[in-house]
């Protein structure tokens, strides 16, 4: 794993080829790959539990044994 210095030196090499101002538009495009990516290898399982949470609704497989429903 990279140490603080070496993330440093990573970010200088990619601000001196890209340029300041095309930094905005790379980090958007990498967040959505990253979120793409997440969406077909998982599913949207984060998203459909987190309309279960809101709706009260809880997964009998998600509770402990001894706590109430």
């Amino acid at each position: 794993m990279l140490a603080g210095w070496e993330w440093a030196v990573v970010l200088a090499i990619v601000v001196i080829v890209a340029g300041g101002k095309k930094l905005p538009e790379l980090g958007s495009g990498l967040g959505k790959g990253i979120s793409e990516f997440k969406k077909a290898v998982g599913g949207d399982k984060p998203q459909e539990e987190q309309k279960q949470l809101k709706e009260g609704e809880v997964n009998p497989a998600d509770t402990k044994p001894g706590e109430p429903k």
